[in-house]
């Protein structure tokens, strides 16, 4: 059971345990008393963490204590809307250095200006800048296209591989991209994502075929796999997507760069292109409409749905999703 959770996940909820039995130690709570949990001290405790974390942060250590009373075949007594009102309080409480400040979507602009500024004959920029464009365009998580670190041997049935991508053509002949990723945080059997080619130098398909001109591999090497000048063939991580991007944007003018910003800002290229939302939630593979959290300008999203006379199709109107 514990390997339906990734490794990031239960790194999280270990956390919140850590901090609950600390919790329950500091007012001597019985180790009986501790799991199930009572409403009371479940109120007990959130109350306690509320003004010193964020919302979220309480979020995740509530679903961490969820989370041990399953693994432990122990009854969860707590009822959906007492939780969520517990939570809603103890968020309005949350200190205003808890929050992050909303990051900056990336867009084509972006990309574009960050293109600038490598040397796409060089095997890292080569490999970081395919990385760039396909994570974007396929509205992807960083992680799904990096891996976390280069020690240890190269797993291909965790991390995606050159053998991972195909073409496929619609009725209309027009071509699409795939990539099979074998494990992601929410589909540990894996997962396909895909772009089409893009007009411009945020073009994917450019950028993928440049990288795999600069640095040929066997088809079970890492997809964005560079040639290190002293250390060979090497699986592109995220600290060193990371690094090139940042000072690239930084040499750019830009801001700086967050992996997530690569998310958001690929649902909002899409949807600032009048693609529907339904379309935009199975490109990004969300199973609810959580990726609604991404949003950012929402009147030019909706600005064609809300004329007068609609520009785009009547049936669009059934792919926003539902307002809450």
């Amino acid at each position: 059971m514990g390997s339906s959770w990734a490794q990031s996940t239960k790194e999280t909820y270990g956390a919140g345990l850590l901090v609950y039995h600390v919790f329950c130690d500091t007012h001597n709570v019985a180790e009986d008393k501790r799991c199930p949990i009572s409403l009371d001290l479940l109120l007990s405790f959130i109350s306690s963490c509320a003004g010193s974390y964020s919302g979220s942060t309480l979020g995740n250590y509530v679903a961490a204590l969820k989370a041990w009373h399953l693994l432990h075949g122990r009854t969860w007594i707590t009822q959906p809307d007492e939780l969520k009102a517990m939570l809603d309080g103890a968020a309005a409480l949350a200190p205003s250095s808890s929050k992050r400040p909303k990051r900056v979507p990336f867009t084509p602009e972006f990309i574009i200006k960050i293109h600038n500024q490598l040397d796409l004959n060089s095997p890292l920029d080569a490999a970081v800048f395919a990385c760039l464009t396909t994570t974007f365009y396929c509205i992807a998580r960083l992680g799904e296209f990096t891996v976390p670190t280069i020690k240890g041997k190269f797993n291909p049935s965790r991390y995606i591989t050159r053998s991972s991508i195909s073409e496929t053509f619609d009725r209309n002949n027009l071509p699409v991209t795939k990539f099979y990723i074998p494990c992601t945080k929410t589909a540990p059997a894996g997962e396909e994502t895909y772009w089409a080619a893009q007009a411009g130098l945020s073009d994917p398909k450019a950028a993928l075929e440049n990288h795999l001109r600069v640095n040929p591999a066997s088809p079970e090497a890492h997809l964005f796999a560079w040639n290190h000048p002293t250390g060979g063939l090497r699986p592109l991580s995220r600290v060193e997507f990371t690094k090139r991007i940042s000072s690239a944007a930084t040499a750019a003018g830009l801001p700086g760069f967050k992996g997530h910003s690569l998310r958001i800002g690929g649902t909002l290229e899409y949807l600032l292109r009048g693609i529907p939302f339904d379309v935009v939630k199975s490109m990004g593979r969300w199973s609810s409409e959580s990726f609604t959290i991404y949003l950012r300008q929402h009147a030019m999203i909706l600005a064609p749905y809300i004329q007068a006379t609609p520009i785009l199709e009547p049936f669009t109107r059934y792919t926003i999703p539902p307002v809450r």
